[in-house]
């Protein structure tokens, strides 16, 4: 157990970092202040929806500040992503970071991953640790998200199903808050790491053996990390590695209103010239409707690009499941056909995709993560089968052909799409679930030995190249015990 700790320290010099490896002298180092307590609790609305002890981790939050820089770039940014900027605009900031930690500091394994809070929905949400928690916790990482973006800190902006910014919901707790806008937001981010690499004594981590500081973030956070990747990580290298989740066909404006608009290319590729790990993890929505087709680039020493049939950018467990899994539950296997996942705030025309996006992402964290650690690439996988229009090509049953295969589209028992959606709000990314009837499971699966072979020689295979974990594989073969298909 570790004792609590109260610090506010002013930045120490570059000379006192710790990690793995010193970040470059360009990182800026924050203030740290916390853990803070009283005036309510740390806001993150929907983030997990059962108490953290429940699975052995607690949460703690910290406020960092200081002067954050914007970038400039002398030449128009180009679609290779090798881009050259240098520091431009200065200004004063000072946001939040929350962490979730094991309680028992023997767990923690050395790992912190830091997620981008997306705010595309009018508030700071944490896709990345819905999704893929389960696998975070068995292998004993710490979580870290970064309040990195105005919109979350100060509100304001259009759009979104909701609009709670952290100083309204809560002044009497954030009212110090103050965010310069999104064009500081890449070295506010670059702070939020390099807090991380600071002397115990004003770590937020304290003494905690840190040895890789992960950069993650779904949707619009990928396209910041895009720009991020290609404009900032050269100059400064606080991060070991990334995880690119869902992101479109462009990379986030370089810097935006109130300062000029530098905006990114489309298609905007990641630089190949990398000396650290970049996974991107992509579902069959990303490539059409979000316009990641035209980015699509070659597997490198350093790049891998996984597609994965049967996924839609967000899904059943994104919106539903994923809050209260605590990771033990073969329940979170089913195939649901479910059109409201949210009463009264989302719902859709057509029930939403149920595929297996939060299987493979967390077998895409793992792999990263031993990436990072050892050298150790995962494996390549095949591309999504598309025409030129883009388009996918689908099998007799409206699944996708190529990409990373799973008993749910080679085992099928359902049409599992990334598109197709109609309704209100995001849900025209949320894709569709359209159950097989009667006749289509009798035809396919002529007993319910014949689906269960089926079904688990396709485990074994995606088990066996990396795209599924071991302790997932059990909770799938639990489901499999108990499930009537094609009965």
């Amino acid at each position: 157990m570790h004792a609590t700790r109260t610090i506010y320290f002013a930045a120490l010099a570059v000379a006192l970092l710790a990690g793995p490896r010193p970040a470059a002298a360009a990182a800026a180092t924050p203030t740290v202040e916390g853990p803070i307590t009283g005036n309510g609790a740390p806001l993150l609305v929907g983030s997990t929806l059962f108490p953290l002890a429940d699975i052995g981790y607690e949460q703690e939050e910290f406020f960092i500040g200081g002067t954050a820089t914007a970038y400039a770039s002398a030449a128009p940014l180009t679609a290779d992503g090798r881009w050259t900027v240098t520091p431009a605009e200065t200004a004063p900031y000072k946001t939040r970071i929350l962490v979730y930690r094991p309680i028992d500091d023997e767990r923690f394994n050395g790992t912190v991953l830091v997620e981008w809070f997306n705010v595309s929905g009018g508030l700071e949400a944490n896709p990345d640790w819905i999704s893929a928690h389960t696998e975070m916790v068995r292998a004993g990482m710490i979580w870290v998200g970064v309040s990195a973006q105005h919109r979350g800190v100060e509100g304001g902006g259009t759009g979104g199903v909701l609009n709670i910014a952290l100083k309204t919901a809560n002044p009497a707790r954030y009212g110090t808050l103050s965010h310069p806008g999104d064009s500081f937001s890449f070295d506010i981010y670059s702070q939020a790491g390099q807090a991380l690499r600071l002397s115990p004594e004003t770590n937020p981590l304290g003494d905690l053996p840190i040895e890789r500081i992960i950069a993650i973030g779904e949707s619009q956070s990928a396209a910041r990390l895009t720009t991020y990747i290609n404009a900032v990580h050269p100059l400064v290298e606080v991060y070991d590695g990334f995880l690119v989740h869902s992101r479109g066909g462009t990379g986030a404006p370089l810097t935006q209103s109130p300062l000029p608009s530098v905006l990114a290319p489309s298609p905007t590729l990641i630089r190949t010239d990398l000396t650290v790990p970049v996974l991107t993890f992509q579902t069959e929505t990303d490539n059409t409707i979000l316009g990641y087709f035209a980015a699509r680039q070659a597997d490198t020493k350093y790049f891998r690009l996984w597609e994965v049939a049967g996924t839609a950018h967000a899904d059943t467990y994104t919106l539903l499941t994923g809050m209260r899994d605590k990771g033990d539950s073969p329940d979170v296997v089913a195939v649901e056909e479910v059109s409201a996942p949210i009463p009264g705030l989302i719902e859709c025309d057509r029930p939403v995709n149920a595929g297996p996006q939060h299987w493979v992402l967390n077998a895409a964290v793992a792999a990263l993560e031993r990436w990072v650690r050892t050298g150790k690439p995962p494996r390549k996988a095949k591309r999504l089968e598309m025409t030129d229009e883009p388009a996918f090509v689908r099998d007799g049953h409206g699944n996708a052909r190529g990409g990373i295969r799973t008993p749910w589209v080679d085992a099928p028992i359902a049409t599992l799409s990334g598109e197709g959606q109609s309704g209100e709000g995001f849900c025209g990314i949320f894709g569709t679930t359209m159950l097989f009837d009667q006749a289509t499971l009798t035809a396919l699966y002529p007993s319910r030995r014949a689906f269960v072979k089926r079904y688990t020689r396709s485990m074994k295979r995606a088990l066996k190249r990396g795209f599924l974990r071991r302790p997932d594989t059990k909770l799938m073969r639990a489901w499999l015990a108990t499930t009537t298909i094609p009965d």
